[in-house]
């Protein structure tokens, strides 16, 4: 198969925002770091605030000195001039062609790092001033609409430009060391994959947990909430890793297609399982991190029916996994910050310790933290040390796989996840992205979810800021005999 063009431009829209400041920009940064940014490529910055070239990078300059890494003034040197900005309004042809100058007789990739309402426009304005051309490759981030219907709409608008193999549906949780760890794990292991199925798990959790409450971006939020802001992607791309069966190869259509198979063997909502199998809440007021903590109603100004916690159980109708559930649960303002996969493996069918050691031995766990820390560790039962009386006494012992403990040392960093994922869209790997058949099967269940929600008449319980939920979350998980791993 022929390699795909390297890009040798980026084009950034919105690079005067959030996302630009702190993941994307420093991203390109650390890859020019690690020697991964090619020779001769250019970094074009684009916003409508009406800046100078050399405002525009004095603030990236002074940014990237502030973060914790620092700056390498030597990195800094060659990075500096790869750097333009053209202020313009990318939503018209007539702004676009402003970057035509800039971009000559290049390939470009362009990164939406603007609101998805901006994305078919922006597109349509490249077209009609000539930039999309045969070798671009355009990136957007999530979310791609607000449910099946306006999703389609962004993706045709889009697709009507750029075909399917030059567009980059970015997920950044794609791009953690863990996340990609987790196919070396399932695929690269003897170990693992003969035991992943119905026979010897029991259930699988899935949580994100965020301390930090929806402060102001209550306007944003309040359209999306957390089903469709954090459930709809992050968590579905979660449990698709977890759940697919083994590809053919790690070519991205052989990866993507199971991955499609995993959203379509999701068990369907209806009105009566929303209300055995899912919950709802909203955080009031509380306190996190030893600090109190306002309530989101009060962040918003007034009350509303956005749900900042969901919990559910969601089963996938398959031979691999029929009878195991995954629960799932994410919010705002929990007691810690969390991301997490849980795979909990059923007992031994029988015990040969007698006495204590019969009490003390549980079933294997494997546990994959993607934040804070990332870590892989896997409990097995080991024998206490020492001697004991009244038979062998038996203890949980985590096996670690720590990528920061692994390579640890001089010069070790955390990578930002954007890293990874910005150098595939430089080579045209589209393995990690999200293709459109698999965004709109994500929203066709997530619908189904919000649908079923509505025809219950379910509201959002009160939960407060600090707690892990509502009480009906715990009620959710110990209906089935387990527990959530709090």
């Amino acid at each position: 198969m022929a390699q795909p063009p390297l890009s040798d431009a980026i084009v950034l829209f919105g690079a005067t925002g959030d996302l630009s400041r702190r993941m994307v920009l420093p991203s390109l940064y650390f890859l020019d770091c690690d020697g991964f940014l090619p020779e001769g490529l250019k970094i074009v910055a684009s916003a409508r605030a009406p800046l100078s070239r050399d405002a525009f990078v004095a603030q990236l300059r002074e940014n990237l000195a502030g973060r914790s890494e620092g700056l390498d003034e030597a990195i800094w040197a060659r990075f500096e001039p790869r750097l333009d900005y053209v202020a313009c309004d990318a939503t018209t042809a007539e702004g676009a062609a402003a970057l035509k100058p800039a971009l000559e007789g290049r390939r470009p990739m362009f990164f939406l790092a603007v609101s998805p309402s901006l994305y078919g426009k922006i597109c349509a304005a490249l077209s009609g001033s000539g930039l999309a051309t045969a070798d671009s490759r355009i990136v957007m981030e999530k979310p791609i609409g607000r449910d099946l219907e306006t999703s389609r709409a962004i993706n045709a608008e889009v697709g009507a430009v750029f075909g399917e193999e030059r567009i980059f549906r970015i997920d950044h949780y794609l791009g953690k060391e863990t996340v990609q760890n987790l196919i070396a794990l399932r695929f690269a292991n003897t170990l693992f994959e003969p035991l992943w199925n119905n026979l010897t798990i029991d259930h699988v959790q899935i949580t994100v947990a965020e301390t930090e409450g929806v402060g102001d971006r209550w306007p944003y939020y309040d359209e999306y909430g957390a089903l469709r802001d954090m459930l709809q992607n992050h968590m579905l791309q979660l449990l698709c890793f977890v759940a697919m069966e083994p590809p053919a190869d790690m070519e991205p259509d052989s990866v993507r297609n199971e991955k499609v198979k995993v959203l379509k063997s999701l068990r369907r909502f209806t009105r009566v399982e929303a209300q055995a199998a899912s919950v709802r809440g909203q955080y009031t007021k509380g306190v996190v991190g030893g600090k109190e903590a306002a309530g989101y109603e009060t962040e918003r100004g007034q009350p509303t029916g956005t749900e900042t916690f969901v919990a559910l159980r969601a089963d996938i109708d398959n031979w691999r996994w029929a009878g195991v559930p995954f629960f799932l649960r994410t919010g705002k303002r929990m007691p810690e910050k969390r991301t997490q996969i849980a795979i909990q493996f059923k007992p031994v069918p029988h015990s040969i310790f007698g006495g204590a050691g019969k009490d003390d031995l549980t079933a294997n766990r494997l546990v994959i933290d993607l934040q804070p820390d990332e870590d892989i560790a896997l409990t097995l039962m080991n024998k206490s040390p020492g001697i004991s009386q009244g038979g062998m006494r038996l203890q949980s012992m985590p096996l670690s796989l720590s990528l920061l403990k692994a390579y640890e040392g001089p010069g070790a960093r955390r990578r930002i996840a954007y890293e990874r994922l910005l150098l595939d869209v430089m080579h045209g790997n589209s393995t990690l992205f999200v293709r459109r058949d698999e965004v709109e099967e994500a929203w066709r269940w997530i619908d189904g979810v919000a649908d079923a929600w509505k025809d219950a008449g379910m509201a959002p319980k009160p939960y407060a800021a600090g707690s892990w939920g509502p009480s009906g979350a715990f009620a959710l998980i110990e209906r089935s005999e387990r527990a959530w791993m709090d």
